[in-house]
C-alpha cells in the first residue's frame, strides 16, 4: 500500500468511484464478492409499456424507503475531507445513492445521475423521489407491509417477481412518465457530464479508482484516457477489474482501509486511520514506459 499512498500524497488527484464505496453503509455491491447476478432493467424496456413500468417501480417503491436511510460510511466521509483539504479537484461517483453529498463532498459529479430526483419523460419537469413516494403510498396501501421481507439491491430496488397490480403515478404538470433522473442501462451519459470528468483527469497528476470493476465503459473510459495520458492510476478494490493492466499501483483492499489511512496521512485527522478489518495489500503495478514512476510527475 504505501507506494501508491506515497504516489498520491505527491500530487493532486482526481477520484473515481463505484459501489464498493457504499456497501459499507449496507447498499450491496454490483460485482464484488458475493454479488448476486443481476439483469438491470434498460432505458429501452422501461418505455416499451405499463407492465415494465410496474415492475421498475414497484421494485423502486420497496428498496427506496430502505436505500434513503443509508447513512454515508468512512469512505465517503474521508473522500470528502481530502477534497475539503485541496487534494481532490472532482470527485467522480458511478453511485446514485447521493451519500457523496451528504458526506460533505462539493466538487462532484454524479456521473449516473441521482435516485433522489425525479424526471418526466414528456415535459422534462424535474421532481423529488420522496414526494413521489409518498404518492405512490397512497397509490398503493399495504404495498410495502405485503413485501417486508425483499431483498434490496444496489440501484435502491428490490427483488420482486409479482408487481401488475402497483399502482404508478404520472407526472402531476402533464400526465407524462416518470423516470428516476438516472442514465439508465441502454441511455447515454451526457456529453457535457463526460466533457467535465475527462477535463478534470487531465488537469490532475492522478487518477484513484475506489470500489470499482470497472466493467462498464462509462466509468472505464476515464481510466483509459488516464492511461494514454501518461497519468498515473491508482486502482482500491476488491478482486479483479477491467483496468488493472493499465493501473500504475492495484491495492486489492476494501475503500474505507486505504481511504482512511490516506486521509490521516494527507491531512493529519485525527481519527481516521483504519484499525480494523482486513490487511490492505497491493498487488501489482504497472511499469511500462507509458506510465511515469511517482518520482517522474511533478506535483
Amino acid at each position: 500500500m504505501e507506494p501508491a499512498l506515497h504516489l498520491l500524497a505527491t500530487r493532486r488527484f482526481a477520484v473515481l468511484t463505484g459501489a464498493g464505496v457504499s456497501t459499507d453503509s449496507g447498499i450491496p455491491d454490483y460485482r464484488g464478492p458475493g454479488a448476486r447476478v443481476r439483469a438491470p432493467m434498460t432505458y429501452q424496456e422501461f418505455v416499451s409499456g405499463e407492465p415494465a413500468r410496474q415492475r421498475y417501480w414497484a421494485r423502486s417503491y420497496l428498496g427506496w424507503s430502505r436505500m434513503r436511510h443509508a447513512e454515508p460510511n468512512i469512505s465517503h466521509h474521508a473522500l470528502a475531507r481530502l477534497e475539503a483539504a485541496g487534494h481532490v479537484p472532482l470527485l467522480i461517483t458511478q453511485n446514485v445513492d447521493g451519500l457523496h453529498e451528504r458526506a460533505g463532498s462539493r466538487a462532484l459529479c454524479a456521473l449516473h445521475g441521482r435516485i433522489a430526483d425525479v424526471r418526466c419523460l414528456a415535459c422534462g419537469d424535474r421532481s423529488s423521489r420522496a414526494g413521489l413516494q409518498q404518492r405512490m403510498e397512497g397509490a398503493n396501501p399495504g404495498w410495502a407491509q405485503r413485501h417486508v421481507d425483499v431483498v434490496v439491491r444496489p440501484d435502491g430496488d428490490v427483488e420482486l417477481d409479482t408487481t401488475s397490480g402497483f399502482v404508478v403515478p404520472t407526472c402531476e404538470r402533464c400526465g407524462g412518465l416518470l423516470k428516476p433522473d438516472v442514465v439508465f442501462f441502454g441511455e447515454s451519459v451526457p456529453k457535457d457530464r463526460v466533457q467535465r470528468c475527462f477535463d478534470a483527469v487531465e488537469s490532475a497528476g492522478a487518477l484513484l479508482v475506489a470500489g470499482s470493476s470497472l466493467t462498464v465503459l462509462s466509468g472505464f473510459r476515464f481510466v483509459r484516457h488516464a492511461a494514454k495520458q501518461g497519468i498515473p492510476v491508482v486502482i482500491v478494490n476488491q478482486g479483479t477489474t477491467r483496468g488493472d493492466e493499465l493501473a500504475t499501483y492495484k491495492v486489492d483492499a476494501g475503500c474505507a482501509p486505504f481511504l482512511s489511512t490516506l486521509t490521516a496521512a494527507l491531512t493529519g485527522t485525527a481519527g481516521t486511520a483504519w484499525t480494523a478489518g482486513t490487511p490492505v495489500q497491493e498487488t501489482s503495478r504497472r511499469t511500462d514506459s507509458t506510465t511515469p514512476s511517482p518520482a517522474s510527475t511533478s506535483p
